[in-house]
């Protein structure tokens, strides 16, 4: 299996704060059957300097080298919708064309679908992060429908299909499931604790709703890693 977002890289962002926590991350990930995992830290500027994640990175996977965790462990971000286009050439998931996307977390913006078609006209594929855990599309379902028309993809966080990020969270997860809205699942992991590095569980919950070979594809790195490994 192959986790496309997880706050994995130590000391950089609100997610794991030392080299210790993200091993045992790495360890927990590894057991579940996680083989690799996308680092994306939240980036909130285009400027960011991206060589500072390069180094942490290759640091965290020559310990989990070290350590003999079965894992490993490539460059991303999750970028915040408002630098997107900024931010497309350097921060795309593993080297592919496509761009992690967060919009904020109570709303939905206006000016969303024009958002997607520039970057969509510029050959860049956005993935929509946690669409379920945004407050208006859990209200309004049928939001989500024209920005994957546009070409959008969408990645719903592991613990909010399995239930334990809440009802309201579920319910939308298990609705964009059935209407086939989905195209990822991963585990926003930001520590062990803290939405845990864990999609088995979740595999399993979307398999009731889609099939199991459909919902081993949502974690089979499609499209983004070539092929997909397993």
């Amino acid at each position: 299996m192959i986790d496309i977002h997880c706050h994995i890289l130590p000391g950089i962002d609100d997610g794991s704060p030392d080299m210790e926590t993200s091993l045992e991350m790495a360890r927990m990930a590894a057991t579940d059957g996680i083989r690799t995992i996308i680092a994306t830290p939240h980036l909130a500027s285009a400027e960011y300097p991206k060589e500072k994640l390069l180094e942490a990175l290759a640091e965290l996977n020559a310990q989990i080298k070290n350590h003999g965790i079965p894992l490993t462990i490539l460059f991303g971000a999750e970028v915040q919708a408002h630098i997107a286009l900024e931010a497309a050439d350097s921060f795309c998931l593993a080297g592919s064309s496509s761009l992690l996307v967060e919009f904020p977390h109570s709303y939905l913006p206006a000016d969303s679908e024009d958002l997607i078609y520039s970057l969509v006209t510029n050959k860049i594929t956005p993935i929509i992060a946690h669409p379920e855990r945004n407050g208006q599309i859990s209200r309004e379902l049928w939001l989500l429908a024209p920005l994957i028309e546009l070409g959008a993809k969408t990645q719903l966080t592991a613990e909010s299909i399995t239930g334990e990020l809440g009802m309201t969270a579920k319910n939308c997860a298990d609705y964009l499931l059935q209407k086939r809205q989905v195209h990822y699942i991963a585990t926003d992991s930001h520590s062990p604790g803290f939405r845990k590095p864990i999609l088995s569980k979740a595999v399993k919950q979307a398999a009731r709703i889609i099939g199991k070979t459909e919902a081993q594809k949502l974690v089979s790195g499609y499209n983004i890693l070539l092929p997909p490994s397993a």
